[in-house]
């Protein structure tokens, strides 16, 4: 037997491990509504897992068949929860889904200035840099100087509207449907959909050049 197999001085928990102050205290909430009986484990444990199994699949597939069928956009525009189950699509617990569409003379980018409100049922989880202060700040305060950062120039004429999330209303952007993608399926549309471009702040990907 080692010396290790027998001791009485205290560990701290596992999931302890130089955890920040706001984790610790969900920590203590989660352990404090199980205890009481509230929710279960096992719900935590369902909840956290649906969250990471979240990707920007569904969410391109939403676009892509908005690019490839304008009756179907125009539904996606009015009530993007209803179109999101019409694909059998998962729209999340959010009561609003709002899609909002890109055009020649209006770009929409997404904020979330409180703290990171998120469509993450259709985008999967958040980036880094969406839950940042740099981001949550300067996207009100400087959204073209964010945009050129990101590597998207928009011409002076066109209207930049700034969109900020609430934990009632998620947005979805529509980005601008590239050039080239005219004879694209709708499963190759889905691919030049990025996340990024959902959230307004790059275009999507350009298709691959049509072979001779």
């Amino acid at each position: 037997m080692s010396e290790h197999d027998e001791h009485d001085h205290p560990h701290a928990p596992i999931t302890n491990g130089d955890e920040p102050a706001a984790a610790a205290r969900a920590r203590a909430l989660e352990e404090l509504l199980v205890e009481k009986g509230v929710i279960r484990r096992e719900d935590v444990r369902y909840g956290i897992d649906w969250l990471v199994s979240r990707s920007p699949a569904d969410g391109a597939r939403l676009v892509a068949r908005a690019w490839a069928d304008p009756d179907f956009k125009r539904r996606l525009l009015a009530d993007a929860r209803a179109a999101a189950l019409e694909l059998c699509l998962d729209p999340g617990p959010s009561p609003v889904v709002l899609a909002v569409e890109n055009t020649p003379t209006v770009h929409h980018m997404v904020v979330c200035t409180l703290c990171s409100c998120y469509p993450r049922a259709l985008l999967g989880p958040p980036p880094d840099w969406y839950k940042s202060l740099p981001y949550r700040s300067r996207a009100v305060s400087d959204p073209r100087g964010v945009l050129t950062e990101f590597g998207v120039e928009l011409d002076d004429d066109i209207e930049l509207r700034v969109l900020d999330s609430t934990a009632d209303i998620r947005y979805l952007v529509i980005p601008r449907r590239p050039a080239g993608s005219e004879r694209l399926t709708e499963e190759e549309l889905a691919a030049l959909v990025t996340r990024d471009s959902m959230i307004g702040v790059a275009q999507p990907a350009a298709p691959a050049p049509a072979q001779a």
